[in-house]
């Protein structure tokens, strides 16, 4: 079973190799029947006996989950092994004609354990399986950033940000809690999970307040790269990083309003 889509270089050797293994198990085993030919189908799952494994020896198969097609087989892969309520949401299609050469399962897998190498190459099959899928979804999941510098403990009172420096980081509290102050003026607080030091990153300009440690907190420190790529492939991070903003403003405009009142 491997995934759909452009394959990498090591997975196709892979492919290559792990198709040659089931026919190599089932040399000396003998047919249950004779081979099953079908046409398109889009369930092939209800031609095929619960109590058989398959070689497919001729055409293509597909695996869908609900309405989308992820996994597929080919010509030397065995048909059948997926079984059970982990599979259940599942379909296999094919959009041509197939060949199948039937085995009884429970006769497959006796063969399969009567013989050290012969078990070796099935354990090697499942094994690859495993491996290439975990390739094509190393290859299609988005990259999880970590910060170059890590986690900072700091103290009550350490200076995180200063105002008017170049932003080259973007902050997220651990644990602890921060004030924002602008000239000198607290203007906010900055509260655990919280992201601060965006701003700046995203306009270019250099930093707009000083922020400093309320409390003894643990920071963690993601270079300005980094953070703008997980916004990009992570809608969650683009969110939190909305609401954080939206706060702030609601929170100077506020000010703002106190300080016009009390001016009149």
């Amino acid at each position: 079973m491997y995934l759909l889509g452009e394959q990498s270089a090591y997975a196709d050797a892979l492919i290559n190799r792990l198709q040659n293994l089931p026919a190599l198990w089932l040399e000396s085993l003998a047919p249950c029947a004779a081979a099953l030919e079908l046409d398109a189908t889009d369930d092939l799952i209800a031609h095929l006996p619960v109590d058989q494994l398959f070689l497919l020896t001729d055409g293509v198969i597909n695996g869908c989950i609900g309405a989308r097609p992820l996994f597929y087989w080919q010509e030397g892969d065995l048909i059948g092994l997926q079984q059970g309520d982990a599979w259940a949401d599942w379909r296999l299609c094919s959009d041509g004609p197939l060949r199948l050469q039937p085995y009884r399962r429970k006769e497959v897998f006796r063969h399969l354990y009567a013989d050290p190498e012969r078990a070796d190459l099935f354990l090697e099959y499942m094994l690859g399986q495993m491996a290439i899928l975990a390739h094509a979804v190393a290859d299609l999941k988005p990259r999880e950033f970590r910060s170059t510098n890590g986690f900072k403990r700091v103290d009550a009172g350490e200076i995180l940000i200063h105002q008017g420096d170049a932003a080259d980081h973007v902050f997220v509290i651990i644990d602890g809690h921060a004030q924002a102050f602008v000239d000198g003026y607290k203007v906010g607080e900055v509260f655990k999970d919280e992201i601060f030091g965006a701003m700046a990153l995203f306009t270019g300009e250099p930093r707009n307040a000083t922020v400093i440690a309320r409390e003894a907190s643990t920071i963690m420190l993601i270079p300005s790269d980094q953070f703008l790529s997980m916004t990009r492939t992570n809608p969650k991070i683009a969110h939190s990083l909305i609401e954080s903003m939206a706060r702030r403003i609601g929170l100077l405009n506020k000010q703002i309003t106190q300080l016009t009142v009390a001016k009149g």
